[in-house]
């Protein structure tokens, strides 16, 4: 649970972080050639890199969570008991509802 909480800890970090420094780096001239763009293009290329980077890191977060076995996560049993109670419940309250519709009608 640890590891998982640390990958969503650290990608969230660098969804917000990767953005800020590319639009930090172009707007101070820190890249090679962007000293050289319009302040147009500037806000143009730096906008499309952010959002690129946001969807690299997502995409990367993504592949990290389907790596992940999937053996190891055990559901909790009181849960899957509530969960079961639940829709056994909801089931015989769906079937009132629709017999009252009936009689409406």
């Amino acid at each position: 649970m640890v590891g998982v909480v640390n990958k969503f800890f650290i990608a969230s970090m660098l969804m917000w972080i990767a953005p800020v420094a590319i639009l930090y780096g172009f707007n101070h001239n820190l890249f090679p050639g962007s000293g050289q763009l319009s302040p147009e293009s500037t806000t143009l290329w730096s906008g499309i890199l952010a959002v690129i980077s946001v969807n690299i890191v997502i995409v990367f977060y993504i592949y990290s969570a389907m790596k992940e076995p999937s053996d190891k996560h055990v559901p909790d049993p009181a849960f899957l008991a509530d969960a079961k109670a639940s829709i056994n419940q909801s089931g015989t309250t769906e079937g009132d509802s629709s017999s009252d519709r009936a009689k409406e009608e």
